[in-house]
């Protein structure tokens, strides 16, 4: 009875991924990987929360003359066609449209920080989480690259298919891993 209690415990712990001291160079490699993944969502969150706080701090003020003055003080030409749209894009915002962009700034900067948190400590949950956003967020990198192909967002397509990619190799990994765990256990 003992025993069929450890080797049930043995597998939840592995199912879960709590057993984080593994001597094994490839579980440490793993979790390493996930860390770094997890560092990139982490900074993700903490830009996603400036950008929230930004759109706060422009409620209640003329967002055109802010506009002006940042493009003034970058030595940018107002006669442009970017300075243009910014300026033009600084007009149309109103205090209801910043209030929504700094909701959904904080809810995306809150899944952003949970996501890093889960795999900071090797969650099988945060994986999928990871592997998922990841997946839904190709179709708006892809769009980006038809509008103008630049090395950012280049980076930024190339940046998000690894992750995709590294967290299907783990999702992948870990139920092989589980499954034989069970089938040994049997």
């Amino acid at each position: 009875m003992v025993g069929a209690l450890a080797t049930r415990d043995n597998l939840i712990n592995s199912f879960m991924h709590q057993n984080v001291a593994s001597p094994d160079p490839h579980h440490r490699r793993q979790r390493h990987l996930l860390q770094a993944v997890a560092g990139v969502e982490f900074l993700k969150g903490i830009f996603v929360v400036v950008m929230g706080v930004c759109a706060l701090l422009l409620i209640h003020k003329d967002a055109w003359l802010i506009a002006e003055s940042i493009l003034a003080r970058l030595h940018v030409n107002t006669d442009s066609r970017i300075a243009e749209m910014f300026l033009d894009f600084a007009d149309s915002i109103t205090d209801a449209r910043l209030w929504t962009a700094a909701r959904v700034a904080f809810l995306y900067a809150a899944l952003r920080f949970t996501e890093g948190y889960g795999l900071w400590k090797s969650r099988t949950w945060a994986e999928w989480v990871a592997f998922l956003s990841g997946t839904l967020l190709l179709p708006f990198e892809i769009r980006e690259l038809f509008r103008g192909v630049t090395l950012i967002r280049s980076g930024l397509l190339l940046g998000n298919i690894a992750i995709i990619l590294y967290m299907l190799y783990v999702i992948l990994e870990n139920r092989r891993e589980r499954r034989n765990a069970a089938c040994s256990s049997s």
